[in-house]
């Protein structure tokens, strides 16, 4: 079955740093791509950052040289690192396949970034 566990979000002074953890489980891992979402308060969620099976990223401008992808296929795990915190990252941050499946998301790690 597949499930994706997410953690080490939290509250953050802007500027600050957290890495997210995505536990996947999920045969087959290295083949899949993977994303990195998020969902604030009455807005759609979005897609962050993504990577592909092969370590291919994408990231959406407005995170864009502050957050870094990455993936650790023997640990069925995907990070996502966020550097210079905004007030507008907070969100609830989702891993989930990319392109998403919506019957995976998973409860998602708060990230709040405020003074």
């Amino acid at each position: 079955q597949v499930q994706f566990v997410e953690s080490g979000g939290g509250l953050v002074q802007p500027g600050g740093s957290l890495r997210l953890s995505c536990a996947a489980s999920v045969r087959a891992f290295s083949i899949y791509g993977m994303g990195w979402y998020r969902q604030a308060p009455a807005q759609q969620r979005e897609l962050v950052a993504s990577i592909t099976g092969g370590g291919s990223v994408n990231y959406a401008d407005s995170v864009k040289g502050r957050f870094t992808i990455s993936r650790d296929n023997s640990k069925n795990t995907v990070y996502l690192q966020m550097n210079s915190l905004k007030p507008e990252d907070t969100a609830v941050y989702y891993c989930n396949f990319r392109p998403a499946i919506n019957t995976y998301w998973g409860q998602g790690t708060q990230v709040t970034v405020s003074s």
